[in-house]
């Protein structure tokens, strides 16, 4: 979103050619070229009315691929709870000064709508409890559960034969891999299994809140199966929980807390996804 409108997509350059020297066994060295994928930080500043005045504040720093940035900002307020409807949102721009190195804005503000509560202790600590911080996987499973917002049961349900095809349907659409073979990438499909929307970025959590932050407008991610490019973490899946999405299928392998999670909000969570043969891990009756 931006004043005036939808932001749906925003490009700037995603990946710069460098030299290099390259070595190719027993054919010596050769002074060539490669493209590489920008790696550059994002800030994201909130601002809200606390029913006074409005505020604001930096409440998150993340490493990620130019390119997307309002939806990157959604996607992860929308992953934190902090809004749920397009209507939770003012606008969101750029803030301050490009980048004096590649003219990229590295900053972005989302203004909420006066209607939105924020709790300003609650934007200095991370929203849920991760696999990476200690606890056992019930607590985070519980630290989920209590955020994931009642839904009903989402009728959604795919061909096997679809979702074998999906992973050279991403391949046709992941322009920036194509050139660097660096960024990960989340797409979302329809029960045809036809890829819709494809969001790539280095870090594949960036490229879900992408994914994400481009349907807040259109009413999230319910309707729809999530494809990833990379494996199914536990990340994914809390973050495939809260948009509601009904199915989600990964390339690569998913990780237990991954499947606990899949399982415990009636994720259909599908694995090793390839042209031949792929694994089901919880809710196999989505797949026809």
């Amino acid at each position: 979103m931006t004043r005036g409108g939808i932001e749906t997509v925003d490009a700037p350059p995603a990946s710069l050619r460098i030299d290099v020297e390259a070595i190719a066994g027993d054919a010596g060295r050769r002074v060539g070229s490669d493209v590489v994928s920008i790696e550059e930080p994002l800030e994201i500043r909130l601002s809200w009315h606390d029913g006074e005045q409005r505020l604001e504040q930096s409440i998150s720093i993340t490493m990620r691929t130019p390119g997307n940035d309002g939806e990157l900002a959604l996607g992860f307020l929308a992953g934190e709870g902090i809004v749920s409807a397009e209507g939770d949102v003012r606008f969101v721009e750029p803030c301050g000064p490009p980048s004096p190195d590649k003219g990229i804005h590295n900053v972005v503000r989302v203004e909420l709508a006066d209607h939105v509560a924020v709790d300003p202790g609650g934007l200095l600590r991370h929203f849920y409890t991760t696999s990476s911080c200690g606890v056992c996987g019930k607590a985070s499973l519980d630290a989920v559960r209590v955020h994931v917002p009642e839904r009903g049961e989402t009728p959604f349900s795919v061909p096997a034969a679809a979702l074998q095809g999906l992973p050279a349907a991403l391949r046709t659409r992941q322009t920036e891999f194509a050139r660097t073979g660096g960024l990960h990438a989340a797409a979302s499909f329809d029960a045809d299994g036809t890829v819709l929307r494809v969001r790539e970025d280095i870090g594949r959590h960036n490229a879900f809140d992408k994914l994400a932050g481009s349907y807040l407008s259109a009413g999230g991610l319910a309707g729809y199966g999530i494809l990833l490019s990379g494996r199914a973490s536990f990340e994914l899946l809390q973050k495939a929980a809260v948009a509601g999405t009904p199915m989600v299928a990964s390339i690569g392998p998913p990780s237990s807390l991954a499947v606990e999670l899949a399982e415990d909000q009636g994720i259909t969570l599908a694995g090793f996804l390839k042209a031949d043969r792929f694994n089901v891990y919880t809710r196999p009756d989505r797949i026809l």
